[in-house]
């Protein structure tokens, strides 16, 4: 009888090739034959599920994704039983600065989809993400729970302050992938922000776990 196949197994297996390729040559650099390669099948097998590279970067985009939300929520989970807004807010912004293996990838090819979308119509064609406002909704929600337990400046307009907090944790990811400053010190500089929006009484409950 013949082995039956697992055609979402298939498609994860060539988006961790797609993921182990470009973390190591960069998403512009890749193509549907490395990721053939690195799987060990056909390309035939690849064009296959994916038909365009669009499509198999997308896939391998989402992949990714999941794996991050994964990383989140076991950095929540190391917080305690019930950490509190301030340290699920941290345990959040601290796993996607590129502080490691995958967390590096991570920034890395999700920035350059973001990129290479800018001027490939065929990418851009793509979703980007199934909801882009996904991260930015939920620090919104810790802040404003924050906020209206008293934990929080009662003044800071918490869509804004989430805003914020997601523009410089991507920017401040980007510069520790170019060597300009370190993880260490990009932390110290969102932890400064997060004191700015907590009040002391917050700040007493700020269990995120160290990088």
């Amino acid at each position: 009888m013949p082995k039956r196949v697992d055609h979402e197994e298939r498609r994860a297996q060539m988006a961790e090739a797609l993921i182990q390729v470009a973390g190591r040559r960069g998403l512009h650099a890749v193509g549907m034959r490395d990721v053939a390669a690195e799987a060990g099948v056909s390309l035939r097998l690849v064009q296959y599920y994916f038909e365009t590279k669009e499509k198999l970067l997308f896939y391998g985009l989402r992949h990714l994704t999941d794996r991050f939300t994964a990383r989140v929520g076991a950095r929540v989970a190391a917080a305690g039983p019930d950490p509190g807004p301030r340290a699920t807010v941290e345990a959040l912004l601290l796993a996607s600065l590129p502080t490691d293996g995958e967390s590096r990838t991570f920034h890395l090819l999700y920035s350059s989809y973001a990129i290479l979308s800018v001027t490939d119509e065929a990418l851009a064609a793509q979703p980007f993400i199934d909801n882009p406002d996904a991260a930015e909704d939920t620090l919104t929600a810790l802040l404003e729970q924050a906020r209206e337990a008293g934990l929080a400046d009662p003044d800071a307009d918490a869509r804004t302050e989430a805003i914020s907090l997601l523009a410089m944790t991507a920017t401040m990811g980007t510069s520790i992938l170019v060597g300009q400053r370190t993880p260490e010190s990009a932390i110290t500089v969102l932890r400064h922000h997060l004191d700015r929006i907590f009040t002391t009484a917050g700040n007493s409950g700020r269990g995120a776990p160290p990088v």
